[in-house]
């Protein structure tokens, strides 16, 4: 009996040793049609994941060998799987704040916005702010019955909210509206001067209808803040830290694992270190610093900040603009545009202003990313960053991006190679201006440089994808479309069709590629032994299914971290 009982036991003990072995995955996904991103291996059935990080990847027998009795196992169903979305521009604190304030991103038309503007000056306190975003006068299914460049008066916004001041801000961010209380409390009047790279819009008599573009804006803005800082400091900061909650609760039910902010102040860029070190950050966030160079020059200690709180905060770029949006008349142009003569759009900011940014950047190891919209606009930061890079020859690889870079002269095109410039560019931007691109550009200059995709990969361009949420909705899936088809989701309109992406170059583009655009490719943006277990499981396999079905895709869960942080209710995959 003595040798079976020692058998036992040695049984036994090898048997606890497997399976409180420090290499035995905490996770297995298996039985699962996962596409990786990687060139190594493009498919594979099944990852194991320890730690947060993926140990192995391949078929569904081999890993699953793997597991211990602790590893849980997570069968796919033959669901397909791939690197979590990257939102390669959006502006993260905005996004939170569009799902507490109004928000008129589905509104059809200006008496949607009056209605909605109305119900909530019923509950408003007398002399409380009434705030909202996602009017675009391009999109509405009827023009206003009086109206001028397509904007309506504010007489009707004004008459349902008398006491109350109203700030409802275009999609774009590039101009708002304001009812007649607000421009009240502003000290607007006939007076008032257009701000250098604004324009308040004045009906014949020389009166405010109530909408401001681009720098005009802020007239209506420092009125805002003023209200806003008279509320308790308590009450600002939960409300802040309660849109954050709200845009990781948002991007995670929709695939999102990391978010690329296109412009954050100090203050939140300390939040959300802190939080990365707290472990209170559910979503990997990288930032953009956004200030004036004067803000900046003397209070860069401390920068860059890179993979704070186990790789979930980074800020290693510094953000300006030189131009508005295209539906707002605010993009720079080379030539005037088709429906507003004479008129080349608004330079923004002082050219000399995002030169000493961009030094500063060159200075502190930090990226430079400019909004350009406009050809002018593109031109001239190709200009300064050319101007940079020469005097700075020493500085290799550097990756300074242009945020949107939508509407380019061909000409222009190779210099983003030659400079290796990085195209930040939103293809769902592209499908939904489509409607009023041709109007503003004509056919010629809408066919050959508007979000020319095509034109930029094909000379070897990287593109980082995304939605500039929110601006759009920050959905991956209907950014994906419109990068794969140029089709308007909701009238099947095509937008010049030559220039979209392939399946495999606009997955890139929301994985790897915006992964590269911001430094990081070595630990997320595939699915590779080494890199981070942050993941999405969708009900349809993007590489294959038809153009529709894109539209019909759930997501079913989202892992960040080899963590599941969101799961679909409707979801039938079987963890165990």
């Amino acid at each position: 009996m003595k040798p079976i009982f020692f058998c036992y036991i040695c049984l036994f003990l090898l048997s606890a040793c497997n399976n409180n072995h420090p290499s035995l995955p905490d996770t297995i996904l298996y039985n699962g049609n996962i596409y990786t991103v990687s060139e190594k291996k493009p498919k594979a059935e099944a990852l194991a994941i320890k730690d947060g990080v993926i140990i192995a990847v391949g078929n569904t027998a081999t890993i699953l060998e793997m597991a211990g009795d602790s590893t849980t196992k997570i069968d796919l169903q033959g669901q397909f799987a791939m690197p979590g979305f990257i939102e390669g521009h959006g502006h993260f604190s905005g996004l939170g704040k569009s799902l507490i304030d109004l928000n008129f991103l589905t509104s059809k038309n200006w008496d949607e916005i009056v209605s909605m503007v109305a119900e909530a000056a019923k509950d408003a306190k007398p002399g409380e702010w009434i705030i909202g975003r996602g009017w675009h006068q391009e999109k509405w299914n009827n023009v206003p019955e009086r109206s001028l460049l397509g904007y309506p008066y504010h007489d009707e916004l004004s008459a349902v909210s008398p006491n109350n001041p109203v700030m409802l801000k275009h999609a774009s961010g590039h101009s708002l509206f304001a009812n007649a209380k607000a421009m009240e409390i502003a000290g607007v009047s006939v007076e008032t001067p257009n701000p250098a790279g604004g324009e308040i819009v004045r009906g014949p008599q020389g009166h405010a209808i109530g909408v401001f573009e681009e720098r005009a804006m802020a007239i209506i803005w420092q009125s805002y803040k003023q209200y806003e800082d008279s509320l308790s400091d308590e009450a600002v900061t939960a409300k802040w830290y309660r849109a954050i909650e709200l845009a990781e609760q948002e991007c995670l039910s929709k695939g999102i694992t990391s978010f690329q902010d296109a412009g954050s102040l100090y203050y939140e860029i300390d939040r959300y270190k802190e939080m990365a070190k707290q472990g209170e950050l559910d979503i990997r966030l990288w930032a953009m610093l956004r200030h004036s160079f004067n803000e900046m020059k003397d209070n860069m200690q401390g920068l860059p900040v890179i993979d704070a709180g186990n790789r979930f905060f980074t800020c290693r770029a510094v953000k300006s603009e030189v131009d508005g949006a295209l539906g707002a008349f605010g993009a720079w142009l080379l030539k005037a545009y088709n429906d507003k003569k004479g008129f080349t759009g608004q330079n923004t900011t002082p050219i000399p202003e995002v030169r000493n940014i961009a030094q500063l950047a060159m200075e502190h190891n930090m990226q430079m990313c400019v909004h350009a919209i406009g050809d002018r606009a593109n031109r001239v930061v190709l200009n300064i960053y050319e101007e940079l890079f020469d005097k700075n020859s020493d500085k290799q690889g550097l990756r300074w991006r242009i945020e949107h870079a939508q509407h380019l002269d061909t000409t222009d095109i190779p210099r983003f190679k030659n400079l290796d410039i990085i195209a930040s560019m939103q293809g769902i931007h592209c499908t939904s201006d489509a409607l009023f691109v041709e109007k503003r550009l004509g056919e010629q200059r809408s066919r050959l440089g508007a979000y020319p995709w095509r034109s930029l990969l094909d000379a070897g361009v990287t593109i980082a994808n995304g939605t500039d949420a929110p601006v759009e909705d920050v959905d991956p899936l209907a950014c994906f479309y419109a990068s794969v088809t140029r089709k308007r989701a909701d009238n099947g309109f095509e937008f010049f069709p030559e220039q979209r992406m392939s399946r495999a170059e606009a997955i890139y583009s929301y994985t790897l590629g915006n992964a590269f655009a911001g430094f990081e490719e070595h630990y997320k943006g595939s699915l590779e032994e080494g890199k981070v277990a942050d993941i999405v499981i969708l009900t349809n396999d993007l590489m294959q299914c038809s153009d529709e079905a894109i539209l019909e895709t759930e997501v079913l869960m989202t892992i960040v971290d080899g963590i599941t942080k969101y799961s679909n209710p409707n979801n039938s995959i079987i963890t165990n």
